[in-house]
């Protein structure tokens, strides 16, 4: 995972990204996956992923605020299931080349916050978390073309609340997608429609 994680973000390291795509009015539509993956060998095999779906709009100039939901499935065989999952709002701030440097062209990094309530309940008698999360972590956007980025993004994600345990941490790393609309053309297209 480490390798893969290195080799997308040296990938992401060779291209330029224009203002447009963060400036305000505009929308953000896409999703992480936080993890995804398995073992399956001799007698013991485990499964994990972890999705979280996020939209959000530009308020001002590279600030983006709005929600995203998660879940997470882990199974273990015959060590039973622990299920997560998040709903709450989100904020993305974007840097600009003057802030970070001429480092990369096609590239923007960003800083991604959320809370809201979470949740980490385990099937086999483990400990069990349910009530507020918050995360926070930095991320990198590759611009494929104008309107679509790749990225990478890590963040250190805590739950506290009530349940048998006090609290979970759970650091992820995640890629993702996100795509960017102008708020204009979403506007042409809501008084087409009506």
């Amino acid at each position: 995972m480490k390798k893969i994680f290195f080799l997308a973000t040296a990938f992401c390291l060779t291209g330029i990204v224009s203002k447009a795509q963060t400036e305000k009015g505009n929308y953000l539509i896409g999703g992480t996956i936080g993890s995804i993956g398995g073992t399956f060998q001799g007698g013991g095999s485990e499964f994990n992923f972890n999705l979280s779906p996020k939209a959000a709009w530009f308020v001002q100039d590279r600030l983006a605020i709005g929600g995203q939901v998660g879940l997470g499935l882990r199974s273990i065989k015959d060590g039973g299931t622990t299920v997560s999952y998040s709903i709450g709002p989100l904020a993305r701030y974007y840097f600009t080349k003057s802030e970070v440097g001429e480092l990369v062209k096609k590239t923007t990094f960003f800083a991604e916050a959320n809370a809201g309530l979470g949740g980490r309940n385990v099937s086999s008698g483990g400990g069990s978390t349910n009530g507020f999360e918050a995360g926070i972590g930095p991320g990198l956007a590759y611009f494929v073309t104008e309107n679509v980025a790749l990225e990478a993004l890590a963040k250190l994600n805590l739950t506290t609340g009530f349940g048998s345990s006090a609290a979970a941490f759970s650091p992820m790393i995640g890629v993702g997608f996100q795509i960017y609309l102008p708020g204009s053309k979403l506007k042409a297209v809501r008084n087409d429609v009506k």
